[in-house]
């Protein structure tokens, strides 16, 4: 039966989202404008992303560190392109306590130069090098339009900052954190990415290029799901961060960054939830099996509870909704909140030595013996659904994916059934923003090794240099 509360998401997809992160009790507005409260429903989810994305940080010998908040007007205007880049969603500080400050700061939109500052400070040889730091932290960009987890004014989100003695070295954690963003996703999300470079147009600030992965959502948009950035020498100049090299001369560095956020969390909802709430994979699904008691029988919850155990010592995450709530309101719980297996247990089921696990992704119930050896079948059943999930996934993006060689066929895409569109580009922004005229059908990234389609850019039909990959995005 369909939760009565979500809207269909083939009806009104807007709708269904918000009201997915309603019923999964996500997270809530607040009276801070363009802000969300991120309830432990949803905070939970981001704890294990972050969880699984800091080891896999610190195995490729990233560290932890935390820089401040502020940052003083003049640190920010050093580099000409990125203060240029973010000017329309900079908050500014101009007052503290009840005197106005003598330079006014700006709350971090993100932390190049912060941490260019800080380098600048502590690199003195090529001995110091590569130095690889990540910070969690919060930002905040003015967005005029926002929408929960993708996009506020506030977001949690992890950024790392590199540096790097030559061009090489630098080029390499660019490419191989891309990589890092790209297993995560796929691994452990079960989304499906593209990747590639960012157009100059839309590359990031300060950049000399951007490299992304894009997810596509449900109902065919896109969405930019992490970036890894190479900076080349430009804010190790600005802000002198040099050293002696191998020669004893002084060099400047070469410096990265990447970064993905709590946006993550609202791709997961719009990739794989469904009418009746919230669809997590087990990899990242805070709780991944759910017992629930039927009944009042003393035995049932002696076995809910050993099996609980069982689960738990086999490194799978469960518990035992013990409340007095009624068995069917606990099921549609389980299912709105996303917990990938519920296992049912009654005083029925003791006398016909049976069990009853349901799959989240299929709603699938399956009986088997009581005797079953419950920990080693629920992990086979959680691999199951993870697998399930990627490809469902990744075949709805095959679906999705258009080769198009006019901008008839763009534009017929766009206003029927959207998704990525790939498609040849002569490398001119004008063509870039030609296209943008079809319901804002913007290049999402460059795909660098795949064969082209076509040797005439689709817009001017001009020789092209680049396959890329267009859609509509959030």
């Amino acid at each position: 039966m369909k939760n009565k509360s979500i809207t269909s998401r083939d009806i009104d997809f807007a709708a269904w989202y918000t009201d997915v992160v309603k019923a999964a009790k996500l997270a809530s507005y607040s009276n801070v404008k363009g802000c969300i409260v991120i309830e432990p429903n949803g905070y939970e989810i981001w704890e294990k992303m972050q969880k699984t994305l800091d080891k896999m940080f610190k195995e490729t010998g990233h560290k932890n560190i935390c820089m401040p908040m502020l940052i003083p007007e003049n640190l920010m205007r050093k580099e000409g392109e990125l203060i240029n880049g973010f000017a329309p969603e900079v908050a500014w500080v101009t007052t503290g306590g009840q005197k106005e400050l003598e330079e006014r700061m700006c709350i971090r939109p993100t932390s190049e130069t912060l941490f260019s500052d800080y380098y600048s400070s502590i690199v003195k040889s090529y001995r110091d090098l590569p130095i690889k730091y990540n910070q969690w932290c919060n930002v905040l960009r003015w967005e005029k339009e926002t929408r929960p987890f993708l996009r506020s004014r506030e977001f949690l989100w992890q950024e790392g900052h590199t540096i790097h003695e030559t061009q090489k070295e630098a080029e390499e954690e660019t490419y191989n954190m891309l990589n890092v963003y790209r297993r995560f996703f796929e691994e452990y999300l079960a989304i499906p990415v593209i990747t590639g470079r960012k157009t100059e147009k839309e590359k990031f600030a300060g950049a000399e290029y951007t490299l992304t992965i894009e997810a596509l959502m449900y109902n065919g948009i896109a969405l930019q799901s992490g970036t890894s950035h190479y900076f080349g020498q430009k804010f190790s100049k600005a802000y002198d961060i040099s050293f002696l090299d191998r020669n004893n001369e002084k060099s400047y560095v070469y410096q990265t960054s990447w970064g993905v956020s709590t946006r993550m969390i609202g791709g997961l909802i719009m990739v794989h939830s469904d009418d009746n709430g919230l669809v997590l994979p087990p990899k990242i699904a805070p709780k991944q099996v759910v017992l629930v008691p039927i009944g009042k029988d003393s035995t049932v919850f002696e076995l809910c509870n050993k099996y609980r155990d069982e689960l738990l010592n086999a490194g799978i995450t469960s518990y035992v909704d013990d409340t007095e709530k009624s068995p069917g309101f606990k099921f549609a719980e389980a299912e709105v909140n996303g917990i990938p297996v519920r296992i049912e247990i009654g005083e029925r089921d003791l006398e016909q030595h049976k069990i009853t696990f349901v799959r989240r992704d299929t709603r699938e119930k399956i009986v088997e013996d009581i005797n079953i050896n419950v920990a080693e079948y629920t992990k086979k059943l959680l691999d199951k659904i993870q697998e399930n999930l990627y490809n469902i996934a990744l075949q709805r993006q095959k679906q999705l994916t258009y080769e198009c060689k006019n901008l008839d066929e763009v534009e017929k895409i766009m206003n029927t059934k959207p998704g990525f569109i790939k498609a040849m580009w002569c490398g001119d922004e004008n063509c870039e923003l030609k296209m943008k005229e079809i319901k804002g059908t913007k290049s999402r990234c460059i795909l660098e090794n795949d064969k082209h389609i076509d040797d005439k850019c689709i817009v001017c039909g001009r020789p092209a240099k680049h396959l890329v990959v267009w859609g509509i995005q959030y």
